[in-house]
């Protein structure tokens, strides 16, 4: 996620300060993704370098607010209208998890697979439950959308993991032991 053109983004719809910033883009992702205030501020300072952004003065507070430039809604309208690239995928720590439980001696790779189904399954539950609340807006409806097709797209994947363990299995030829000849005694 880019968190230099989601700020941009919410610029685009009037001046804020870093924490305005912060809990508008949780509000409209439903917290799914917090941002450290820390990191808006340090995105703000690089943007401002950029010549995305610039100060607008101060509120009542004395924070400083920031507006978005000319270039920093170019920069945006670009994002908005450019593909996600899928030639880098994200780092999967599930896959990443059971690529090395089954190449570890020892690991029960049917628990870990067991285990972490019944998570994402109650995750599903959560999600599926928050979805028919009717407490959703258009933004945060979609994010749950998201967070149900991810779920239920895990779901599939580990229950394939699964099948694949139990054909390799079947697959592995038996351990072929040496016979040692009986002594005459």
């Amino acid at each position: 996620m880019s968190v230099k053109q989601a700020l941009l983004a919410l610029l685009e719809q009037g001046p804020r300060y870093g924490y305005q910033l912060r809990t508008e883009f949780e509000q409209r992702t439903g917290s799914t993704w917090p941002l450290n205030v820390g990191q808006v501020y340090t995105t703000l300072t690089r943007l401002e370098r950029d010549g995305l952004v610039e100060p607008d003065g101060t509120d009542a507070e004395g924070h400083v607010v920031y507006r978005v430039t000319e270039a920093g809604r170019d920069e945006v309208a670009q994002w908005f209208t450019t593909p996600v690239a899928r030639t880098q995928p994200p780092r999967d720590e599930l896959a990443i998890k059971l690529a090395l439980a089954v190449t570890t001696p020892g690991v029960d790779v049917g628990t870990v697979i067991q285990q972490q189904r019944t998570a994402t399954m109650a995750a599903l539950q959560d999600y599926t439950r928050l979805k028919r609340s009717g407490d959703t807006d258009l933004a945060w409806g979609l994010v749950l959308d998201s967070l149900v097709f991810a779920a239920e797209a895990e779901i599939r994947w580990l229950d394939h993991c699964e099948a694949r363990l139990r054909r390799a299995a079947l697959e592995k030829p038996a351990p072929v032991t040496a016979e040692v000849p009986e002594v005459a005694r």
